[in-house]
């Protein structure tokens, strides 16, 4: 009995319609995708403006806890700082703060008690001593003398110079107290504020990231 043979051409057509298909459906995956990474680029520059938001705020209450600290006399400040740090940097290397008796230091030890490990100055539970930063206390002068001993705490205000994330770099544009509100050349006395050095406009499609 003779073998059936398929025919040429329904063999092409069952071809032709399998690459059609294949070319339906790389040509809505590239639409699909082409609608999606507007909403991903919106997503992460969303997501680098909180960040944005948060690496400001921690540099100005480093900035006013160490004015603080100033104001308190527990800093030796130099002549027109006006109590502000001199650099960024001053900030993360620390400064050693020091008061008779402990000054109203809440943690601070009283005379005649041990020396022990302090903590940073000002953070989330507000004032001396209720920071997460790890840092040391040391008994100046006499540890036999009363009321009248300096306790020495070296204190840290930043972990770290955060990174902008809009520009990738640890580098941000200051100003001092000096300086114009809106100068974006700062004069080199002292820090009072800290600002993008991005110039790029954010979402909200009217502010530039510089005048955050």
């Amino acid at each position: 009995m003779p073998q059936e043979v398929t025919p040429h051409y329904r063999i092409s057509g069952q071809a032709g319609v399998t690459l059609l298909e294949l070319i339906i459906a790389c040509a809505i995956l590239l639409v699909l995708a082409t609608a999606a990474m507007p909403v991903a680029r919106y997503t992460v520059k969303r997501q680098k403006e909180a960040e944005l938001h948060r690496e400001l705020r921690e540099m100005r209450d480093a900035i006013d806890r160490y004015k603080d600290a100033a104001d308190r006399n527990l800093i030796r400040v130099e002549a027109g700082s006006e109590g502000y740090p001199p650099d960024l940097e001053t900030l993360v290397k620390g400064v050693d703060l020091a008061s008779q008796g402990g000054g109203g230091i809440a943690g601070a030890t009283t005379p005649g008690q041990p020396i022990v490990p302090s903590t940073g100055f000002g953070g989330f539970g507000g004032g001396f001593g209720g920071g997460a930063f790890g840092q040391t206390q040391t008994q100046g002068q006499n540890s036999g003398s009363s009321q009248g001993q300096d306790l020495i705490r070296h204190v840290r205000f930043l972990r770290r110079i955060p990174v902008d994330p809009m520009t990738g770099k640890a580098e941000w544009g200051m100003r001092a107290v000096q300086d114009d509100p809106d100068s974006t050349s700062w004069g080199g006395k002292n820090v009072f504020d800290v600002f993008s050095l991005s110039t790029a406009t954010a979402l909200d499609g009217t502010t530039k990231y510089s005048d955050w």
